[in-house]
């Protein structure tokens, strides 16, 4: 696969539990937004160590890289159910059903930004689509310029997690992953790449890009789990 970031997003949303429909058919998941919230509402929302952002930064490794919709695509390979490779062009991945997804983000430097909607196409989606063999069990996401980042196949079949290509009702600007991020809301936002391009299945454990230098394999942020040394406590 030639995939064309050594980026990272830091920042993930976890978001509430719920199924909305909009009036054009799709389907909105997550928690009715509220006027008002309790302050120890609002800390319950807030994993170990996270503080509230005023707004939401920008952080990656290197330079954004630049979109062509004529050769963008998208692809599905590795351990799929039938051995072959899927592709969606830019135009054919953005036909696929649309949902709104409602969740908060987290990053693993610290800060958490709430109440966050993002519009796209569910992982679950692309699942089903190109299944996976029965033998996988991890993924590896691979985005622009070889960058990569590895979640359990479980984490993409969460009825949150979402390729999303809008934010709050508005496209991604390039420098947040225009024109299609990966959001995991469960895990820190690292998991979910910027500039994504493909899911490759694995029937075993694969390191990414961050993982390799030092961040936890599954990055779990009510647990804390930041770093690889956490790897061989027990308790995280």
């Amino acid at each position: 696969m030639d995939f064309v970031s050594t980026m990272r997003d830091e920042g993930d949303p976890t978001g509430g539990v719920g199924v909305r429909r909009r009036h054009d058919g799709s389907v909105t998941q997550g928690a009715d937004d509220s006027d008002a919230v309790a302050d120890d509402a609002i800390a319950a929302r807030l994993p170990p160590g996270q503080v509230i952002a005023e707004d939401w930064r920008v952080m990656h490794y290197g330079r954004p890289p630049t979109f062509r919709p004529d050769t963008w695509d998208f692809q599905v390979l590795g351990a799929t159910v039938d051995g072959g490779a899927t592709r969606w062009g830019y135009e054919d991945f953005m036909a696929l059903p649309q949902v709104e997804v409602s969740a908060d983000f987290h990053c693993v430097t610290k800060f958490s930004l709430l109440d966050n909607a993002w519009t796209g196409v569910l992982a679950s989606t692309i699942l089903e689509i190109a299944p996976p063999d029965g033998e996988a069990t991890h993924v590896l996401v691979w985005a622009d310029r070889g960058y990569t980042a590895n979640v359990r196949l479980s984490d993409l079949r969460a009825p949150t997690s979402v390729l999303a290509h809008s934010h709050d009702g508005t496209s991604l600007s390039v420098e947040h992953g225009s024109p299609l991020r990966l959001v995991v809301p469960h895990l820190y936002a690292w998991k979910g790449p910027k500039w994504v391009r493909g899911f490759e299945y694995l029937t075993s454990d694969r390191r990414g890009f961050w993982e390799e230098r030092g961040y936890h394999t599954v990055g779990d942020p009510w647990r804390e789990q930041r770093y690889s040394y956490q790897e061989i406590d027990p308790d995280h």
